[in-house]
């Protein structure tokens, strides 16, 4: 039976979904442009996000020109890429977690493709990796079409960090719309699930904060998605929103489409007191059905 971390496991923090805005082909620029926003959010936030594919286009002819080489957390490497570089060196200058949204990820060896999120703690250190596990391959007549899967390969691991807040579940984008992850996430003792997210403008009115509250509320944990701004003259617009959800299913901080960082209190006491109130975890009927976390 899952058991709620103990409270001397998990603390209060403020949290920052940085909507990356002004993406240009210059992977560079976008670099500096991400690196100034982490600074400004940093002095407000414990733990700050930046969205999907944040260094570059989104799109799949894009993916394999942009991939950069990640090491495995907690293994040490020689020089770091690009981008992961700028995020561990922001992180230490700035002195804040970071969950460094999305790249494209080519790995050492194989040449394969992944969708890759990083996370470093405040002293820069790379301390959780995850590979995108549901690509996006949508056909929706005379709206949008989309098929990472011509590029990408999909990643296998469900990724649970530890952080000096608590455990955090991760997952990019598709991910939310499979609600294993985030219940596996919640019975392993987590506080929040974070999804770097590029929802476009056809499914984003549908079910952006739709899916962001029903996984909250059924895990009685925090949920937030950190988009992209939009930008109407690229060829790929996203919804932007970027939102953060209360374990009751609340949404507490959101915005628009435009450029803009979102900040929010992560309150542990409200977590527990909702999941005492409302005890789900001791009355699951695994005796029926399966426990996905095992």
């Amino acid at each position: 039976m899952f058991k709620p971390s103990p409270s001397s496991l998990m603390r209060n923090f403020k949290l920052s979904l940085i909507q990356l805005g002004g993406t240009t082909p210059d992977k560079t620029k976008n670099l500096d442009r991400a690196r100034k926003l982490i600074l400004e959010a940093s002095t407000k936030s414990d733990l700050v996000v930046l969205p999907e594919c944040f260094n570059s286009p989104y799109g799949v002819k894009y993916f394999e020109k942009y991939a950069e080489n990640i090491p495995t957390p907690g293994k040490p490497t020689g020089e770091l890429s690009e981008s992961i570089k700028m995020l561990s060196d922001v992180a230490k200058q700035a002195k804040v977690h970071i969950i460094g949204g999305s790249i494209p990820e080519r790995e050492e060896g194989t040449g394969r493709i992944f969708n890759t999120l990083t996370v470093y703690d405040n002293e820069g250190n790379l301390i959780g990796k995850h590979r995108k596990l549901h690509l996006f391959d949508i056909d929706i007549p005379g709206k949008i079409s989309f098929k990472e899967s011509e590029t990408l390969t999909a990643g296998s691991d469900i990724t649970i960090v530890d952080s000096p807040f608590g455990k955090i579940g991760l997952g990019i984008c598709y991910d939310v719309r499979f609600p294993e992850m985030a219940m596996i996430a919640a019975r392993k003792g987590c506080i929040a699930m974070i999804y770097p997210g590029a929802f476009n403008t056809t499914t984003g009115p549908l079910h952006w904060e739709l899916l962001q509250r029903a996984r909250a509320v059924d895990n009685q944990f925090y949920v937030a998605m950190c988009s992209p701004a939009r930008d109407e003259t690229a060829e790929y617009h996203a919804w932007g929103h970027s939102t953060v959800v209360n374990p009751s299913g609340q949404v507490i901080a959101t915005t628009d489409e435009q450029e803009s960082i979102v900040y929010a209190d992560i309150d542990v006491e409200q977590l527990q007191q909702i999941r005492s109130g409302i005890p789900l975890s001791s009355q699951r009927r695994y005796d029926v059905y399966a426990d996905v976390s095992k």
